[in-house]
């Protein structure tokens, strides 16, 4: 389980990134390279990193489901994760 304010870190960027989308995309549009440097550096989307919905660990992540590796196995075993279950030959 990852630290309660590395997630709320991570919360908080997000929330800036999509407060300040459309300013950033307008004023990457006109080249107003000066106004980007004004805005605030979270609000940039290159420093989001992507976190496991429910343990909030940051390796190991897996885009498709949203969660981590090893909270995939976990739930994969116990069968909460629809159309994957362990493969056996």
């Amino acid at each position: 389980m990852a630290k309660k304010s590395q997630v709320a870190r991570e919360k908080n960027r997000k929330r800036l990134v999509d407060k300040y989308i459309e300013k950033r995309k307008e004023l990457k549009l006109k080249g107003d390279y000066e106004g980007l440097a004004k805005l605030p550096r979270n609000s940039n989307p290159i420093r989001l990193r992507n976190r496991c919905a429910v343990t909030g660990r940051s390796r190991g992540f897996y885009r498709k489901f949203g969660i981590s590796r090893l909270t995939f196995r976990q739930m994969a075993l116990e069968g909460k994760i629809p159309g994957i279950r362990k493969a056996s030959w």
